[in-house]
């Protein structure tokens, strides 16, 4: 059996289901198809219940999941021990301003213990770029938020975070238990800056163009709040600075914490650490 092969049959495993695996393998559905099937016939097994209804994994298959998933990961391990000795297991993270997320400390903790031979470089950066670097080609792997464009990048939700509305917290709206984004719409909000990614920019204003100051940091996001009155959105898990509040805002869907990477890198250290990333937030 090719590693290959098992990555594919993992992939339908995981996603139960031919089309989406086969997006997230980036190729199409007929050679996945006949790997899958060339994989069963070598095997002398059925490893998947079809139906129009999609994919199940037979009792054969769940047991060649749990030992596919061994095997790849100890051919990850081998990759990253012998890139060691070369003298290059590093792998760069770009974190969108969120090094204090508990679910960092774990994935870091995770991590290291998976791999305490690797060299990890951290690049945190500021709200102008949900990519934290990725396009321009200076981090392997980011920890940041969407939506973004995802255009040549591969992308795993890790987290759904409900948002609110960050207020001053003398300002007459703080009292409500919730509100819309068209409860906001004739206030002022804080914008990033020109040339930012537009889909990034607009969930953050609520879907709709504003008016307001130009930020480029969470720091500076509260503090225009703070000295001007401006609103925005902010994660309700994050804790407001005195003087602030958040409202929860309905009508709006979850930021999303995401893994993203280039399209088409193979680096195990990527790979790895999403399957932590993936553990470590889910735990």
């Amino acid at each position: 059996m090719e590693l290959r092969t098992l990555r594919y049959f993992v992939a339908v495993a995981e996603e139960l289901h031919f089309g989406r695996a086969a997006a997230r393998l980036h190729m199409s559905q007929p050679p996945l198809s006949r790997a899958v099937k060339q994989l069963e016939t070598a095997l002398g097994a059925v490893l998947f219940d079809r139906s129009p209804a999609g994919v199940t994994l037979t009792p054969v298959g769940a047991v060649l999941l749990d030992e596919a998933r061994a095997l790849l990961d100890q051919a990850d391990r081998v990759r990253v021990r012998v890139a060691a000795a070369a003298g290059a297991a590093t792998i760069t993270v770009g974190i969108l301003g969120d090094s204090t997320d508990p679910d960092v400390t774990r994935l870091a903790d995770a991590y290291r213990r998976r791999h305490p031979h690797v060299e990890v470089r951290i690049r945190e950066t500021d709200l102008t770029d949900p990519t934290c670097g990725l396009h321009a080609g200076v981090v392997d792997v980011a920890l940041t938020r969407g939506p973004f464009d995802e255009t040549g990048l591969t992308v795993r939700e890790l987290r759904t975070d409900p948002v609110g509305a960050l207020l001053r917290a003398d300002d007459p709206l703080a009292r409500r238990d919730s509100l819309k984004p068209a409860d906001l719409a004739d206030r002022r909000w804080f914008l990033f800056p020109e040339g930012t990614d537009p889909i990034w920019q607009s969930y953050w204003n609520g879907g709709e163009p504003r008016q307001g100051p130009v930020v480029r940091a969470v720091q500076e996001c509260r503090q225009a709040v703070l000295w001007n009155g401006t609103v925005g959105m902010t994660p309700l898990g994050h804790e407001p600075a005195e003087g602030l509040t958040v409202v929860p805002l309905i009508d709006m869907p979850p930021s999303r914490v995401v893994a993203a990477w280039n399209d088409g890198d193979t680096n195990p250290l990527i790979r790895s650490f999403v399957q932590i990333a993936i553990a470590s937030y889910h735990g």
